[in-house]
C-alpha cells in the first residue's frame, strides 16, 4: 500500500509550510529542501554576502550552510521557525569560513553587484533608477563593507541581522545561538568601533549636535546604515 510520506500534504493546493517542508525532506521527499531554500534563499543570500563580504566566499558560505542543514534536518526539534534554524546554520557557517580564513581585510562589495543576482530589492518598482543616486548608493555599500570587514566575524554578524536585515534582537540571538543580551552587546561594540569610519553616512550633515553632548556625555552608538540591499545569490 503505498501512501503520501509523513509531513507531506496529499491532495491540496495550499502551499506547505516551511515545517511541512523540512518533515517532508526528512521522510524522503527529494524535492522538498529544493522548494524551502529556494523561498528563503535571497535573504539568506544577503545575510551571507554581508557578513563575508564578497560574493566568492558568500556563496561558499551559503552552501557550506545548505549542505548542513540537508544533512541535519532529523535535528530540528521546531524549538524556533524554520527560517530562523535556516539563517542560524547559514551564519554559524560563514562565522566558521571566516575563522578558519582568518578574514580580517576589507573586500568592498563589487560594482556590478547586479551580475550576482537578478532579483531582489534593489529593482526600482518604475523601473528606472537615476544614475547619480546609484552611483552614491554604490559608494555607500562600499563604505559599509569595509567598514564592516574590520569588525570581529560575531559583531559583523549582529550588525548584519539587526541593523542591516532588520531582524528583532530576541530573532537574532535565536539564529546567532545566544542571548538577546549578547546580540545588543556586540552590536553596540560594534557601532562604536563603526562610528568614525561610518560617521558622513551616520551622521546627519543637516543637524547640529547638542553642545551638551560635544564633550563628555557622547550620543548612544547609532544603528549601521543599509544604503541598498543585495540581490539574490548568482542562479546556479
Amino acid at each position: 500500500m503505498s501512501g503520501t510520506p509523513r509531513g507531506v500534504s496529499g491532495g491540496s493546493d495550499e502551499p506547505r509550510t516551511d515545517a511541512d517542508l523540512l518533515a517532508a525532506h526528512v521522510a524522503g521527499d527529494r524535492e522538498a529542501f529544493g522548494e524551502l531554500f529556494t523561498r528563503h534563499r535571497d535573504r539568506l543570500w544577503a545575510v551571507a554576502l554581508r557578513t563575508m563580504g564578497n560574493p566568492e566566499d558568500a556563496a561558499d558560505g551559503l552552501q557550506d550552510g545548505m549542505v548542513a542543514a540537508y544533512r541535519r534536518a532529523a535535528s530540528f526539534r521546531g524549538e524556533a521557525q524554520v527560517t530562523t534554524w535556516l539563517h542560524r546554520v547559514v551564519v554559524n557557517a560563514c562565522l566558521d569560513r571566516l575563522r578558519a580564513l582568518k578574514v580580517r581585510r576589507a573586500e568592498p562589495l563589487p560594482d556590478d553587484l547586479e551580475e550576482y543576482g537578478g532579483r531582489g530589492s534593489l529593482a526600482s518598482a518604475a523601473g528606472t533608477v537615476d544614475p547619480a543616486e546609484e552611483s552614491l548608493a554604490a559608494e555607500r555599500s562600499r563604505q559599509v563593507a569595509r567598514a564592516l570587514a574590520t569588525l570581529p566575524p560575531e559583531q559583523r554578524a549582529a550588525l548584519v541581522l539587526v541593523d542591516m536585515e532588520g531582524y528583532p534582537v530576541a530573532e537574532a540571538a535565536a539564529m546567532l545561538g545566544c542571548a538577546a543580551g549578547t546580540v545588543k552587546s556586540r552590536c553596540s561594540r560594534g557601532r562604536r568601533r563603526l562610528a568614525v569610519l561610518l560617521a558622513d553616512l551616520i551622521d546627519d550633515p543637516g543637524t547640529e549636535r547638542d553642545p551638551a553632548t560635544a564633550r563628555g556625555n557622547q550620543e548612544p552608538p547609532r544603528s549601521v546604515p543599509s544604503p541598498n540591499p543585495p540581490r539574490g545569490p548568482p542562479e546556479a
